[in-house]
């Protein structure tokens, strides 16, 4: 079961031949996980146990361009690579499409304030099983 984020290509997000600029793609992982994980749930983190979310390592493919105006979804899916790394595998699709636009998978880690590696939130085991990668 894979988490199912839903966006739009907006003009802003193109460059100069008209397809999405391919840092971009990071951003809509980004709301994503967001989503996967909740957004309160990250503020409250931080502002009361001080523990924040960074990148790791990230990896894409890309097979597809997207165009302006395209409705698009990320489709996430989480696996637990250790108790202090999460492995999100994320990737763009259209809708009814046959095979995902762009591939990625982007590996996240937790630090504290003093941004010394910390144990991942035990909310991020429950997201993970919510959306299980095999």
């Amino acid at each position: 079961m894979s988490h199912r984020f839903s966006f739009r290509i907006y003009y802003e997000d193109t460059d100069h031949s008209g397809l999405v600029y391919h840092a971009n793609y990071l951003k809509y992982f980004e709301r994503a996980r967001e989503h996967v994980l909740g957004a309160d749930e990250l503020v409250r983190l931080y502002r009361d146990e001080g523990i924040g979310f960074v990148v790791y390592k990230a990896e894409l493919s890309f097979r597809e361009g997207a165009r302006f105006g395209d409705e698009l979804e990320v489709r996430t899916t989480v696996r637990l690579e250790s108790e202090y790394r999460a492995v999100f595998h994320q990737a763009v699709w259209r809708p009814d499409g046959k095979q995902a636009m762009v591939d990625g998978q982007v590996q996240l880690v937790c630090v504290d304030r003093q941004n010394k590696l910390v144990r991942l939130p035990s909310g991020v085991a429950d997201s993970a099983k919510a959306t299980v990668s095999g």
